[in-house]
């Protein structure tokens, strides 16, 4: 079983480490400082286990599930967000509460070794995903791939978004990126005072609307201040009016 640490803290990394050596079919194959070299080590090593940090700096450790193309068995640590530990109870992946004991460890790899076919594992990272998405927590900032680059997006720089079929497309002065979220993912997790899903392919943020015109009987076009044009149905145009008070 190859197994692989992503952990901003030596003492953490020190301490799987140690705890390891009691298992003899475990090979330490890899150890990242942050979630950018994790991804990376993840692709090259194609590790069985990974012990992920929740709180790290650069990226987190649910930012870096997004980004996942493999889906190892994981056992998250973290030291605080309770949050996140009811998604892992509700959903069977396990987590260590920093700090944790030899005895919660085992209990751990006790899991890993007693499981779980790896499409129950990518199965069981979905729902945390999903779990987390439910939450009404507000964005700052999009983690996505573009290429075989890591790119971070601050929410400031979202111009509008589209949808992509189970897609959307993330507009930014610097160029586009395509993310595998829901239109209504956003929608929940944006700041409705600066973002508006003025159409159901369309979230645009409203201080790049420039002007509006009629489109059609019952529709508009947004003008944003690069030039694009954005559909804009009846209810959107409402959300807009109330926010814009015009």
């Amino acid at each position: 079983m190859k197994v692989l640490i992503i952990e901003d803290e030596a003492p953490a990394r020190e301490i799987v480490k140690t705890f390891l050596k009691d298992y003899p079919n475990a090979e330490l194959v890899g150890e990242c400082e942050d979630g950018f070299s994790g991804l990376k080590a993840i692709k090259e090593m194609q590790p069985d286990l990974v012990f992920l940090d929740v709180q790290m700096p650069k990226i987190t450790g649910f930012e870096m599930l997004e980004l996942l193309d493999e889906q190892p068995q994981i056992i998250f640590t973290t030291a605080y967000d309770q949050y996140a530990i009811k998604a892992f109870e509700m959903n069977a992946i396990d987590y260590l509460l920093k700090p944790f004991s030899k005895e919660r460890f085992n209990q751990a790899m006790q899991k890993v070794q007693a499981n779980e076919e790896v499409f129950e594992t990518g199965e069981k990272l979905q729902k945390v995903i999903q779990t987390l998405d439910d939450k009404s927590e507000k964005l700052f900032r999009i983690a996505v791939k573009k290429g075989g680059d890591i790119h971070m997006i601050p929410v400031e720089e979202l111009l509008y978004i589209e949808a992509k079929d189970d897609y959307v497309m993330l507009y930014t002065p610097k160029g586009r990126y395509l993310k595998e979220k829901t239109m209504k993912y956003y929608e929940n997790h944006l700041d409705e005072q600066e973002f508006v899903r003025v159409h159901r392919s369309y979230i645009v943020r409203v201080d790049q609307v420039k002007r509006l015109e009629p489109y059609g009987k019952s529709s508009y076009l947004a003008i944003l201040g690069q030039g694009q044009k954005i559909n804009v149905s009846l209810s959107g145009y409402r959300k807009l009016k109330d926010v814009l008070s015009f």
